[in-house]
């Protein structure tokens, strides 16, 4: 648990990590997430000396942002993730296409 922490951010570390492992995520991974999201609440409400800018001006949560920030980088999505849009838009021949095809395939 992170220090400096009230019994309301201590329980919200302990539901967070309890729903973790109950998914299937480590042990060390789900105190990681944990710990990072409590901290970052305790930014956005003033209870830490010192916070991350991205943790005061990000305003909307991840499910608020509904992926608008998810692969925007280098890379973009993943062939998987460009596969299953075009089996939506029903493509023909993307089972044998390469993740540049697919990407061209789906006007990106």
């Amino acid at each position: 648990m992170p220090a400096g922490s009230n019994r309301k951010r201590e329980r919200q570390y302990e539901h967070i990590k309890e729903s973790q492992e109950e998914r299937g995520t480590s042990t060390g991974r789900a105190k990681e997430i944990a710990a990072r999201t409590v901290n970052k609440q305790r930014a956005r409400s003033g209870e830490s000396r010192t916070a991350s800018r991205t943790s005061t001006h990000d305003k909307k949560s991840a499910y608020q942002r509904g992926g608008e920030c998810s692969h925007k980088g280098a890379q973009g999505p993943t062939k998987d993730q460009l596969y299953e849009e075009a089996k939506k838009k029903n493509i023909g021949g993307r089972s044998s296409m390469s993740k540049e095809e697919l990407r061209k395939a789906l006007g990106r």
